[in-house]
């Protein structure tokens, strides 16, 4: 069967009755204006034909791919599944693409992968976290890193601290005196943010802190953890989780020592995924501002910046019947 003739610019043009320069300017968006309907005529005709411009072509016309490299530190995790999605719905209302790849949380890997997006001519790159420690030298396009802070390069994140201050005063509320943590490990032995804001809530309410459990950012972790302060002597009636996940183990492990919650021990995550509304009982959270985040980074990649800016967002408290409410 002989192979179908590619659909061209000429067959789009004669189709909508325009000449092959209108054609490009729709398709390139410029130069030169053109008018709605016949715009529309355009897109109409490409529409019908199924034509399909040459990308790499029209990339070299327009000096830009218009496409974003994305490494997340994990692509199963729901956090990141959602600030993928709010990335990819940002980018795409501005007319680019995002390719996404995990770097498993490894530096060398996520060197690795954005040495491999380069090579693809991406427009610009979102580094997510979880690491600081990154060299960005050879980069010679825009970079925004989220949730995490680079020297060389604009952040986006939330407000980790008050967030987590927030979010803690609310148990303490509830008349919990000893709160635990569960909380990830530190790569350089400086306090987290969000452990940071769990210590403000304790310090402003005259309390001690509770005992702390540290582990990976996982449902595996989670239950390790949630055993671990189980066991403390000085056992909490309520726990602060710092992600979702964790909290998920958390619930598990109270579950298996024959407790309930929030009756036995009320628990609190931080970050506020989809997931949280179908545990059980769902997860009372501190919700990150994804799609917001989201918007900005996607906007600082395409309309440039003057300066280097280290931005913060405000979360959101989401009560649910985990805290007791």
């Amino acid at each position: 069967m002989p192979k179908a003739t590619p659909v061209t610019r000429n067959d789009v043009a004669e189709y909508a009755g325009v000449s092959t320069a209108v054609v490009s300017y729709v398709v390139n968006e410029g130069p030169r204006p053109v008018s709605p309907e016949t715009r529309e005529r355009v897109l109409e005709a490409i529409r019908v034909l199924g034509y399909r411009p040459n990308a790499t072509a029209r990339a070299l016309r327009l000096g830009t791919t218009r496409t974003f490299g994305l490494i997340t530190p994990d692509g199963g995790n729901p956090l990141f599944a959602e600030l993928a999605k709010a990335i990819d719905k940002a980018a795409s209302a501005r007319g680019h693409v995002v390719l996404q790849t995990s770097a498993d949380g490894d530096p060398e890997t996520e060197q690795a992968k954005i040495a491999e997006l380069l090579v693809r001519r991406v427009s610009g790159l979102l580094l997510v976290a979880p690491t600081d420690d990154l060299d960005l030298g050879e980069v010679d396009v825009p970079v925004v890193a989220i949730n995490r802070v680079l020297p060389a390069a604009s952040s986006v994140r939330p407000q980790y601290r008050e967030g987590a201050r927030l979010g803690v005063e609310h148990l303490i509320g509830h008349g919990h005196h000893t709160v635990g943590l569960v909380i990830g490990r530190s790569r350089d032995g400086r306090p987290a943010e969000r452990e940071l804001g769990w210590r403000d809530a304790l310090r402003r309410a005259g309390l001690e802190d509770g005992p702390i459990a540290r582990t990976t950012f996982s449902r595996p972790g989670g239950h390790e953890a949630g055993l671990e302060l189980l066991a403390a002597t000085n056992r909490p009636s309520a726990i602060f989780a710092s992600s979702d996940l964790q909290a998920v183990g958390v619930l598990r492990a109270i579950h298996e020592a024959g407790l309930t919650v929030p009756d036995d021990i009320a628990v609190l995550a931080f970050d506020g995924t989809a997931e949280t509304e179908y545990s059980w009982p769902p997860l009372s959270v501190v919700r990150q501002p994804l799609e917001q985040m989201a918007r900005e980074a996607v906007s600082r990649l395409i309309d440039g910046q003057d300066a280097i800016e280290a931005l913060t967002y405000p979360t959101e408290l989401i009560l649910r019947r985990s805290c007791g409410c």
